[in-house]
């Protein structure tokens, strides 16, 4: 270890016991920015993270901003917003996080609760630990162990961005971008929510499925009619739905939409083995799809049934229902347009409706994929720090998953270089019950912003290296 890794190292240790105190404060707020759950509490984890960021001392402005949804006018969720200028001939860096977090779902499935942080073998549990306010809490400490380091010699531009609703869809995302374009100008952006190869072993995601999720309605009835009396002629909505989603996949459980492209890329080497720990894959269950494992899940498009309206086993009642909603989420290959795989999927649904049923289509929502440019001279010096922090080379990760904002800040920040990090593992278990974080990957993941930024800002990197 270098000298300047080693007073970072030291640093980052010295305040590591209060970044995870912050963390707990954060995590201990449910700022849930779906609809249905209370406003005021995504408000106030932005007033939280706001403090967190002002007690630095290290920004000029730190505001919480808001920007409307173009769609229905109506206000998004509250975001950070901190600036500080930089000084002559260095660099700015914009550092993304976001402090919404997803529904718990069913509590009982929770070992500790999950709005309170818990530590057990290694780990953090609680919602947002990980997703994405272990994000927001690496920047912090990151920032805090360069200041430590650099005192008055600070010169690198910053710009903090915490976004408030990541989780439900970033629908004022594109609309807080060109109302503040000027405020976030730089030259990185560093987008701390994605995750790492495994908790010691750094990934530096360069490639993102896109996604499109939509309600799809079936209807074959005016109304709900008695199961024993027209059971046998009449058609439920149920009946129909079943085959019709049956349609989407060949019998591998691989997608079989035509229209739907996949991207090629190779992948390192996964086993069907690793694949059964890491997602929980229970015995006799086998994976679907063909082809190398992270191909599936990296470069080929999914589909996914997430939910559906129709009546509780509990409220069962012998009815032939004349109505059933799902929503269909699907993962889009990178380098297809979200907007031309919802329309290859409405063709096809249409196309295979059984037994003359009525389809309908409704919040239909778009998030395109990412493709990282990998010779810049940021990529290069983000491997570099990702080293520095864990002690190993990265990994250059395809993730399943979608960030669709990504795809904005290329578009509107086109000579930005953008690197996907995160602080989280597979372990780590974003959006389900127990989710948690490394405590070891936290660290590494804060070593190595604040050893890039320290290069940052010594360096004259983007005139010679660019």
């Amino acid at each position: 270890m270098n000298d300047t890794a080693a007073v970072l190292r030291h640093a980052v240790d010295a305040q590591l016991p209060a970044a995870i105190s912050d963390l707990a404060e954060l995590v201990a707020i449910p700022s849930i920015a779906f609809p249905g759950f209370p406003r005021d509490e995504v408000e106030r984890s932005a007033q939280a993270v706001a403090a967190l960021f002002e007690a630095t001392g290290l920004f000029e402005r730190v505001d919480v901003r808001t920007a409307v949804v173009p769609e229905d006018g109506k206000p998004g969720m509250p975001a950070v917003l901190a600036t500080r200028p930089a000084v002559a001939g260095k660099p700015t860096v914009l550092l993304y996080a976001h402090h919404d977090v997803q529904p718990v779902g069913d509590e009982r499935l929770w070992e500790t609760p999950p709005f309170e942080l818990t530590a057990r073998d290694g780990r953090l549990y609680g919602r947002g630990a990980s997703d994405d306010k272990g994000g927001v809490i690496a920047h912090l400490a990151a920032l805090r162990a360069l200041k430590q380091v650099l005192a008055d010699d600070f010169g690198v531009g910053l710009v903090v961005f915490v976004e408030g609703e990541e989780e439900a869809g970033s629908r004022s995302f594109a609309q807080f971008l060109q109302e503040n374009r000027e405020a976030m100008a730089a030259d990185v952006i560093v987008v701390a929510d994605s995750t790492n190869w495994d908790a010691r072993t750094p990934g530096l995601t360069v490639s993102l499925r896109g996604n499109t999720r939509f309600t799809l309605t079936v209807r074959t009835l005016a109304h709900a009619s008695h199961s024993g009396l027209y059971g046998g002629a009449v058609p439920d909505a149920m009946l129909a739905t079943i085959r019709l989603l049956n349609t989407l996949w060949a019998e591998d459980g691989a997608v079989a939409v035509a229209g739907l492209t996949e991207h090629q890329a190779a992948t390192p080497d996964y086993d069907e083995d690793a694949l059964r720990v890491d997602a929980g894959l229970l015995p006799g269950v086998s994976p679907i799809g063909s082809g190398p494992i992270l191909g599936r899940i990296w470069n080929q498009p999914a589909i996914t049934v997430t939910g559906i309206d129709a009546p509780s086993v509990l409220h069962a009642a012998n009815t032939i229902l004349p109505e059933v909603s799902v929503v269909i989420s699907a993962r889009v290959a990178p380098g297809q347009h979200s907007r031309e795989a919802f329309d290859a999927l409405q063709a096809h649904l249409l196309a295979h409706a059984p037994l003359g049923a009525e389809l309908s289509f409704s919040d239909i929502d778009y998030g395109d994929g990412f493709l990282a440019h990998t010779g810049g001279w940021a990529v290069q010096l983000g491997k570099q720090a990702l080293a520095e922090g864990f002690g190993v080379a990265p990994v250059e990760l395809g993730v399943g998953g979608s960030i669709p904002f990504i795809a904005d800040l290329a578009r509107v920040f086109p000579q930005a270089q953008i690197l996907v990090t995160g602080v989280g593992d597979p372990l780590s278990r974003p959006h389900t019950p127990n989710e948690s974080q490394d405590e070891g990957a936290l660290t590494g993941a804060i070593l190595a912003e604040a050893w890039l930024l320290h290069r940052l800002n010594s360096d004259d990197l983007t005139t010679s290296s660019s």
